[in-house]
């Protein structure tokens, strides 16, 4: 499963060109780097992939996922997972249940639902904690969580927007080799975007930077 980038550019009505058109192929397990600083477009970039850009924006050229152009599918068909840097979980559900609303949908049953959570939350280090308030997790703890319940749903590819940038050193070198792990793990292509050379580098891969790309 590779993602392609086609001479992808996003464009605000009546405006100009929010970054140079960018094209790129992520291959399967690979982390991709998209860098520069705030405002030049970079989640506006991963919304037009995931297929959530804003009204008002026009997406030129063509994204691929293992040959086929998905750029006019519906967000529901493309099935790429996002992954921000505020890892949201629902505050009204417990821990477990906020990762079995990620699950795909081949996996039915009360039981077998339960034991397809229980092994992520063991993959994430958070065993025990199915019945957790969100709440009373810390945030390294939430980010896990947050990464697991996006894997569950099975994605053909990840986005990851800024995802580490709000956490201290020792939770943001962690976190980033946990999710690093798992995407190479799963061969999951994944794009992600910063302003922090350090992710870039411990993505060890692709790197555009859009500052001075183009």
């Amino acid at each position: 499963m590779t993602l392609e980038l086609q001479a992808v550019a996003v464009t605000p009505k009546g405006g100009v060109a929010l970054f140079p058109a960018i094209s790129l192929a992520v291959q399967p397990g690979q982390v991709a780097t998209v860098m520069g600083p705030s405002g030049i477009g970079k989640s506006t970039l991963l919304d037009a992939i995931a297929g959530h850009l804003a009204h008002g924006f026009t997406l030129s050229g063509s994204i691929r996922l293992d040959g086929i152009d998905i750029t006019p599918l519906p967000p529901e068909a493309r099935r790429v997972g996002l992954m921000f840097q505020d890892a949201v979980l629902f505050p009204h559900l417990s821990v477990g249940d906020n990762l079995a609303f990620g699950l795909v949908r081949r996996i039915r049953g009360r039981a077998e639902r339960r034991a397809a959570v229980e092994a992520a939350l063991s993959r994430a280090g958070l065993c025990g904690l199915y019945d957790r308030d969100p709440a009373t997790l810390s945030g390294g703890q939430r980010s896990r969580a947050a990464l697991m319940r996006t894997l569950l749903a099975e994605p053909r590819a990840l986005l990851l927007d800024e995802p580490f940038s709000k956490l201290d050193a020792t939770l943001r070198d962690d976190l980033r080799t946990f999710t690093f792990d798992h995407i190479r793990n799963r061969a999951i292509p994944a794009l992600m975007v910063t302003h922090d050379p350090a992710d870039a580098k411990a993505a060890d891969g692709p790197v555009i930077d859009l500052t001075t790309d183009g």
